[in-house]
């Protein structure tokens, strides 16, 4: 027996009821979770990039002077590169593999040149911090407190699943993430200074092997040369803050204690914080707000009910398999006509708009079109919706000549709709336009419903299509080729669409076809 599957484009309507309306509080969450989740965002691209600019310095670092190890056992010698220098800088006579190393292999250019990587990588990932990280960080702990703050208050934010303990946790997080980034800072100043000193002591041996003067070097620390031959020389601690690691960093027992101390003054009670590095901090961090804020998630997504659903048009089969973009436009207004319904209510009249490109495959046989729905909602109250709603659909035939690229609802009643030629060469050749419906002049086709999902389709109005023509609408030429998406602000009343040659340009829609502004 053979089965065909149809799939549905489908819109769902959803009605969330929350506790004694809570809906300001839950926008005023939602802010607070959006911009922590921007700023997560900053703090892991700026990981991304502080560890890939370290790992390209310590890799020339290495490249240069793991040659010395080679030279070493090929004079038979059974000792270390740390050792020959800490040979040559306590005044011993210069091995072979040393002077061969310092004075052939690396040279004063290369030492230059190697400072030069590293001590400039060191910069720029003081720079990421200091202008990226370190202000993302410190913005997150802010937002953490505000939202300390209203976990508290249990009667207004309680009901929509602001958990004071969860929020409290992260608080703590991100508090303990600002003394990382410090202790960071701290570690990556210390490694960048000894490796300027280890190159200044390297800059002087060349010169007094070669014979030259050195009296306009820098000066050089031998203790700190000595810490870096013992410590960083085979070892990179900026590396192991910026990844997951599996070796924890001991702490020392003082401050390890003092920390413990501090608890009990309202300290964070994290103190194994010592233990870990900047990324694993931020791992637990972003671990800690997924679980705080997925309590308001979980809450108020057992508020929604389905109160309808209305399909749209059919795809093909073809479409389960492969991802299909379909541009599409959903928004709402107050209707003027009827503000008020009801005296004793004060419920308000809302008009729905649901626009959509019709896949040229779609199944309905109805090609180059744009669907519009609309229905009048007799107010938002928790009456069934399908009782209270008229819904009323159009469609639109593109003009010949002309394909959808995107669409998007404006101003109450107009929509607009991004036109390319059909017949362009290229992508990237030919022109396009914008095209301002009103949508109130449209001969919209009341449409029955009954309780059964597929109670109407697209084939409906097959015999209703107006043919849209570029003379009879307001349309703004475009000299270029377009891409989705098309950028559209009512309030502002302008466009934004971007060119197939990586151009954007901005148009006022309300004004004349002159008053147009292209931007790079």
């Amino acid at each position: 027996m053979l089965y065909s599957l149809i799939l549905l484009m489908t819109c769902f309507i959803f009605s969330l009821s929350l506790p004694h309306g809570r809906k300001n509080e839950l926008h005023q969450v939602a802010q607070q979770a959006s911009n922590i989740e921007d700023l997560i965002e900053v703090i892991r691209a700026s990981l991304s990039v502080m560890s890939k600019q370290w790992s390209d310095a310590m890799h020339t670092f290495r490249e240069k002077f793991d040659s010395l190890s080679s030279l070493i056992i090929d004079h038979g010698l059974d000792s270390s590169p740390q050792e020959e220098f800490l040979s040559l800088l306590g005044g011993a006579r210069t091995s072979p593999p040393v002077h061969q190393f310092l004075v052939n292999s690396l040279g004063e250019s290369g030492v230059k040149r190697v400072s030069k990587v590293v001590c400039g990588a060191g910069k720029e990932l003081q720079h990421v911090v200091l202008d990226h990280l370190q202000p993302a960080a410190e913005i997150i702990g802010f937002r953490m407190g505000e939202l300390r703050g209203l976990s508290r208050w249990r009667t207004r934010f309680q009901g929509i699943g602001l958990d004071e303990t969860l929020i409290n946790n992260a608080t703590e997080k991100s508090g303990i993430l600002l003394v990382q980034v410090e202790r960071f800072m701290r570690v990556l100043s210390s490694v960048v200074q000894q490796f300027s000193n280890f190159f200044n002591w390297l800059l002087k041996c060349i010169k007094l092997l070669n014979q030259e003067p050195s009296d306009q070097l820098l000066p050089y620390n031998s203790e700190l040369v000595v810490i870096f031959l013992k410590f960083l020389y085979d070892q990179d601690p900026v590396k192991s803050f910026l990844e997951l690691s599996e070796v924890d960093i001991e702490p020392d027992m003082e401050t390890l204690q003092r920390v413990k101390e501090l608890v009990h003054f309202g300290g964070f009670s994290d103190c194994d914080f010592l233990r870990r590095t900047l990324a694993e901090e931020f791992k637990q961090m972003e671990s800690s707000f997924k679980e705080a804020f997925l309590m308001p998630f979980t809450t108020i997504s057992r508020k929604m009910l389905c109160k309808d659903v209305l399909p749209l048009f059919a795809l093909p089969s073809s479409s389960a398999s492969v991802s299909v973009s379909v541009p599409i436009s959903v928004t709402y207004y107050k209707d003027a006509s009827t503000s008020v319904l009801s005296y004793q209510t004060q419920e308000h009249g809302f008009m729905d708009y649901i626009s959509f490109q019709i896949p040229g495959d779609s199944s309905s046989n109805i090609a180059n079109c744009i669907g519009i729905s609309r229905r009048f909602m007799h107010g938002l109250s928790n009456s069934s919706i399908e009782e209270s709603a008229s819904l009323e659909a159009v469609l639109l035939s593109v003009p010949d000549g002309y394909h959808c690229v995107d669409l998007s609802l404006y101003k109450e009643g107009q929509i607009v709709l991004l036109l390319n030629e059909t017949a362009s060469a290229s992508e990237c050749s030919g022109e396009s336009c914008m095209m301002i419906v009103q949508a109130d002049d449209l001969p919209f086709v009341s449409i029955p419903r009954s309780g059964c999902i597929n109670t109407w389709n697209l084939d409906q109005l097959k015999d209703s299509v107006m043919h849209l023509r570029l003379e009879n609408e307001k349309v703004r030429n475009i000299p270029h080729s377009v891409v989705a998406p098309l950028a559209v602000s009512a309030s502002r009343g302008v466009a934004c669409v971007f060119a197939a040659r990586k151009r954007a340009l901005v148009y006022i829609l309300d004004e004349d076809e002159d008053d147009v502004s292209d931007s790079e």
